[in-house]
């Protein structure tokens, strides 16, 4: 297969009979599909986790950020359906981003964590705070951001990942990329699939229906066709096959198939002081849900998404100016809504200026034309100054909105066609220290919503449905130490995180559904030699499931442990065998209620490096 490509490869490079140019080989900024990411987030609280973390995550994008990062999940059983909640706010407030692009579900307005698996990607960000000016409705209390690069004139080189665990869970991960000085290839395969039938510790059940098989196929291609011109295809590709766990009080013999596919073409032209990006993506969505696995009757849902986005930008000096024009045309139908279509026209401008090493901020600003909704303009002010060598702080403010999604307004059993859209307003300030392999960082925020859209049970049909809670509130503090040391020359790497989260509903006077108080992480890897030993550690704080705060979720928790030795070393293969311990306190917790998850269980992996 290596030879085959490499000869493709060639014979594209021949046929264009380019050479390499000096004037191309500064490519950062132009392979990276989110470079706004970091041009224009000055004063934003961005964390990131990198490749070598990604590859030894074990199941799907859940898992790379719970022991990771501040947000918190839902989920309705271990490999179920997976929710965020981000500073307070709910899923639909939380926006994911592929390749600078946002692709949240057009139907609800969420991503599924579960359906997403991160080894193919080279990096994550987490933005905290408010978006909307540059990733759209949505991205109200954060954004993730999955990155996949692009590197030209790079040897060939590849990651394979076997592994097996409890529960008869297996897991697939091949990730590779090659380059010429004028093409580059990437490809990404991975496959998780499990029994998942754990035991549901204090009781004589175990998980009935929770068996789940999931695929991913995700692939790059770049071609540098001119001097200053640069074309990439992005492509993603998830089929998954889960039955819904039931829960304590009810078993499930229920089933869930989706397939979502991502296409992405962008074009790139640079020169000196300008960079103009074009791309045209197209999104599909579709899912079929069995109440009966054992029948063939189900309900179904689709969305079609074509999206077009043209980015300029000037460098003035020290100075960034750019200018975006975004059009979405949506398509959407399905057993439970009725076909519609939406479409968003949105302009946007950012505005960055480092006026000296010690201070920079930015200016973004947007305005959105939707079919269905009057969207409000919006905007975001941040900076960042250095008081010192070692000591900064950041301030930012910004103006958000979120439109009710499809299945907000049309779903047949509980939609709400009276829905307004939520707006909010937050301001955050933070600091950060940075000094001989410690960095320490400390955010506090406010931020007011006016009519947030929350799904909840009627008190009479206990049929969900969604409404606007009038006014809601959040505060909090999101903080985080880094260690990186070494001891006798073996590295040594610490990070212990902590949240505190109100999230008050004005009315009531009572905290959110399913937003803890508290959730802390701390992971620490030590090398030793050919070792390394990893631990993970989260405590969740308790959540309240019903609006008057009268029934509760209790806090937990729970410890992971890895162990892994480097084998062996042959025709430039490195090959590692680790051993993981997960939940190795066998804590007995919830984080949706009445839904257990896994008890102490085993992993076993094998990973090369060639």
């Amino acid at each position: 297969m290596k030879r085959i490509v490499v000869i493709f490869l060639f014979i594209i490079g021949s046929n264009l009979s380019f050479s390499q140019q000096d004037s191309i080989l500064k490519l950062d900024e132009v392979v990276v599909s989110d470079s706004r990411l970091l041009e224009f987030s000055n004063g934003i609280k961005i964390t990131t986790i990198t490749d070598s973390t990604l590859q030894r995550v074990p199941g799907g994008l859940t898992n790379a950020l719970l022991f990771n990062s501040s947000v918190y999940f839902k989920e309705n059983g271990y490999g179920m359906v997976s929710s965020p909640s981000f500073r307070g706010t709910g899923a639909s407030q939380t926006a994911v981003i592929w390749n600078g692009i946002n692709v949240n579900s057009q139907l609800n307005g969420q991503t599924d964590f579960n359906t997403i698996l991160p080894q193919s990607f080279d990096k994550i960000s987490v933005r905290s705070g408010g978006g909307s000016t540059q990733y759209g409705t949505g991205a109200v209390g954060g954004s993730i951001h999955l990155e996949n690069s692009l590197d030209f004139a790079k040897p060939w080189t590849s990651v394979l990942n076997l592994g097996y665990g409890s529960f008869d869970t297996k897991n697939f991960n091949y990730k590779s990329k090659y380059g010429t000085d004028i093409t580059a290839l990437s490809v990404g395969l991975g496959h998780i699939s499990s029994e998942n039938d754990y035991k549901y510790l204090g009781t004589d059940k175990k998980n009935e229906n929770g068996a789940f098989n999931n695929t991913a196929i995700d692939l790059g291609f770049g071609l540098l066709f001119s001097r200053t011109n640069l074309l990439k295809l992005q492509h993603s590709t998830f089929i998954g096959d889960r039955d819904f766990s039931g829960t304590l009080t009810a078993p499930s013999n229920s089933n869930y198939k989706n397939y979502n596919s991502k296409s992405l073409l962008e074009w790139v032209n640079y020169k000196k002081n300008k960079v103009q990006r074009t791309k045209l993506a197209y999104l599909y969505e579709r899912n079929k849900y069995f109440a009966n696995k054992n029948s063939d009757r189900f309900t179904t849902s689709n969305a079609k998404t074509i999206l077009f986005n043209y980015d300029l930008k000037y460098s003035i000096n020290n100075m960034l100016l750019n200018g975006l024009v975004d059009y979405n045309n949506v398509r959407g139908e399905g057993t439970s809504i009725v076909a519609v279509t939406r479409n968003v026209v949105a302009t946007t401008f950012l505005f960055s200026h480092t006026v000296s090493n010690n201070f920079s901020y930015g200016v973004n600003l947007r305005k959105d034309w939707v079919t269905d909704y009057s969207s409000p303009f919006v905007y975001a002010l941040d900076g960042k100054y250095k008081l010192t060598k070692n000591y900064a702080v950041t301030l930012n403010t910004s103006k958000n909105f979120r439109i009710p999604t499809f299945n907000d307004l049309y779903w047949e059993t509980g939609g709400n066609k009276d829905l307004k859209p939520e707006t909010s307003h937050q301001v955050e300030f933070g600091q950060i220290f940075n000094k001989k392999g410690v960095k320490a960082e400390l955010y506090s925020y406010y931020t007011t919503n006016k009519d947030l859209i929350q799904w909840r049970p009627s008190s009479v049909s206990g049929v969900w449905s969604p409404i606007n809670v009038k006014s809601v509130y959040q505060y909090g503090v999101e903080s985080s130490i880094t260690l990186h040391k070494k001891i006798k020359e073996n590295p040594i790497v610490g990070t212990i995180t902590y949240a505190y989260t109100k999230a008050i509903d004005k009315e009531s006077g009572n905290q959110l559904m399913y937003v803890p108080f508290h959730k802390a992480t701390g992971s620490l890897v030590y090398h030793y030699g050919k070792y390394k030993i990893g631990l993970q550690t989260l405590y969740n704080g308790l959540v309240f499931t019903t609006t008057d705060e009268s029934q509760e979720v209790a806090d937990y928790f729970i410890g992971n442990v890895t162990l892994e030795y480097d084998v062996i070393n042959f025709f430039n293969t490195d090959v590692a065998i680790a051993l993981s311990v997960n939940n190795i306190l066998n804590t007995n917790y919830q984080n949706m209620a009445f839904r257990p998850m896994p008890n102490r269980n085993f992993k076993l992996q094998l990973n090369f490096k060639f």
